[in-house]
């Protein structure tokens, strides 16, 4: 039991389950941002082209009576809306991380490939770190040969 519990406390503390953790509490605060833009600045705006009509009370009655089915589809399109405006606002994110992550990698030094192991190496060493395979041998000091 007790290498039960250890194997427990190593996997609950890698970095993905803590990071996934993280992302679920994120994008349950995301949502509700999203939510929020959606019902109070988007569907308003909407609104006015569609003649004042509030989706979400949009409905087809399936017979007659009190307890008669309803066919809620302004529902479904106000989902809709949000699953669009909430992939819009991922595209967006996810592009600039994207573009940040690029020109970090464009500023990185430049870097080249060992003849001799095809390690990536900085392009000013003399000297591959991997296999001490000497590149230049004029830029090496006598002493160090």
């Amino acid at each position: 039991m007790k290498e039960f519990v250890e194997e427990f406390k190593e996997f609950i503390s890698r970095g993905n389950v803590m990071d996934l953790a993280v992302a679920v509490i994120v994008g349950g605060a995301f949502s509700a941002i999203v939510n929020s833009l959606v019902g109070d600045l988007i569907t308003p705006l909407l609104s006015l082209f569609t003649g004042g009509i509030d989706f979400g009370h949009l409905v087809v009655r399936l017979g007659e009576g009190a307890g008669a089915a309803e066919f809620h589809y302004g529902n479904f399109i106000q989902a809709l809306i949000n699953f669009l405006v909430i992939s819009f606002i991922v595209f967006l994110f996810i592009k600039g991380i994207g573009k940040v992550l690029r020109r970090k990698k464009d500023e990185a030094p430049p870097t080249k490939a060992c003849p001799f192991c095809a390690q990536d190496i900085p392009a000013a060493a003399v000297r591959c770190p991997s296999c001490t395979t000497i590149l230049d041998e004029d830029a090496v000091p006598q002493n160090l040969r």
